[in-house]
């Protein structure tokens, strides 16, 4: 457990630590949450669909963790690449919880970034539900340890950051855009609805709209469960071609 909490609180201590990282973290939720929810904001009621913020909002929190997370595997490449990752490996500790303890702080750091952009939410216009937020904070988590796996799973067949980044657009992009961050799920076209449930983002999304603004389209049980398991598969994948890498 030690080697957990040791390895978590190098991560909270790094962003902490890096003005420009924070400061940074805003910049793309910004965009879409001012360019698009302002931009498309009548347009979405004239549809009839309500206030775009309070619909889009929830989408943009999940885009922050997904971006924060799954980009946290970048962080073994750029341990592998100046020598600190080989220091951990020979450690007379178990390659599981080196894995587990950079997952965990990954996803915390996740976390925290998406809990500053909610205040910015809030800010703007958002008005979630105050007494669903425990439950919220559960999908929060359960979205940042899934794709902080992904990542750190895919970071550990990679040697070098521009792969790493190459594979990471090909693949963040498409699933932020077809998880129903910016659009409803309702009435799609069959091939999209398809791939709307095969993405892990969208059980995400719904899963805080159902929390903070009582909007559900797969419902909140099924969006717990699939996240849940998603989680365990994750850690899983990412456990086992971790303690494959080679320095």
């Amino acid at each position: 457990m030690l080697t957990i909490y040791i390895l978590w609180l190098r991560q909270l201590k790094r962003f902490s630590r890096s003005r420009a990282r924070i400061i940074a973290s805003f910049g793309q939720p910004l965009l879409y949450l001012l360019g698009l929810g302002f931009g498309f904001g009548p347009i979405f009621e004239k549809a009839g669909q309500g206030n775009y913020i309070q619909f889009v909002a929830p989408g943009i929190i999940a885009m922050t963790v997904l971006f924060a997370s799954i980009f946290s595997g970048i962080e073994i490449i750029f341990d592998r690449q100046f020598g600190f990752l080989k220091e951990m490996l020979v450690a007379p500790v178990p390659r599981l919880l080196i894995m587990v303890g950079r997952t965990l702080g990954g996803a915390t750091v996740a976390m925290i970034q998406a809990l500053m952009v909610t205040v910015v939410c809030v800010l703007a216009g958002f008005r979630p539900s105050v007494a669903a937020l425990p439950v919220a904070f559960v999908f929060l988590a359960l979205i940042a340890i899934v794709f902080t796996a992904m990542g750190t799973a895919i970071a550990s067949v990679l040697s070098d950051f521009q792969g790493f980044q190459l594979v990471m657009n090909f693949l963040v992009m498409p699933i932020f855009f077809l998880s129903g961050a910016l659009f409803p799920l309702n009435n799609l076209p069959k091939a999209m609805d398809i791939i709307a449930r095969i993405d892990p983002l969208s059980y995400g999304v719904d899963g805080l709209r159902a929390t903070l603004i009582g909007v559900s389209h797969f419902g909140v049980g099924t969006d717990l469960i699939v996240l849940t398991v998603l989680s365990v598969v994750f850690m899983a994948i990412g456990a086992k071609l971790f303690a494959r890498i080679q320095i």
